[in-house]
């Protein structure tokens, strides 16, 4: 019942950027948290990135000072601008939302590419 769409992935030369938007429809009770996931081929899937209710904040050690999470409230949109791209940051990104029940739910994966 729950869907999450996203966009914004694609190829990128080190040191570009991209947006990453997420935008969650269908019957939740509320939204605690959202948030993004990477896996990269052969990683364990990690947090990148998510924002609570309250909007406090958590970042992985790895991307701070160059991504940014951000929300529009009324719309369950949560976004994710990406700077100072780097090769490792090459992965399949996950869009993840908390309810305040605690349900997880999950989007289908935007590749990100980060290469000359």
């Amino acid at each position: 019942q729950v869907q999450l769409v996203e966009s914004g992935g694609g190829l990128v030369q080190p040191g570009g950027s991209l947006r990453l938007s997420c935008a969650a429809s269908g019957s939740i009770f509320n939204i605690y948290a959202m948030g993004w996931y990477r896996q990269a081929p052969g990683k364990q899937r990690e947090l990148v990135a998510r924002i609570f209710k309250d909007g406090r904040t958590n970042y992985a050690d790895s991307v701070k000072g160059r991504f940014t999470i951000s929300r529009d409230n009324a719309k369950n949109t949560v976004f994710l601008q990406m700077n100072s791209l780097k090769p490792e940051d090459t992965a399949v990104y996950y869009c993840n939302v908390l309810s305040g029940t605690g349900n997880n739910y999950w989007g289908q994966g935007t590749q990100v590419t980060v290469s000359s």
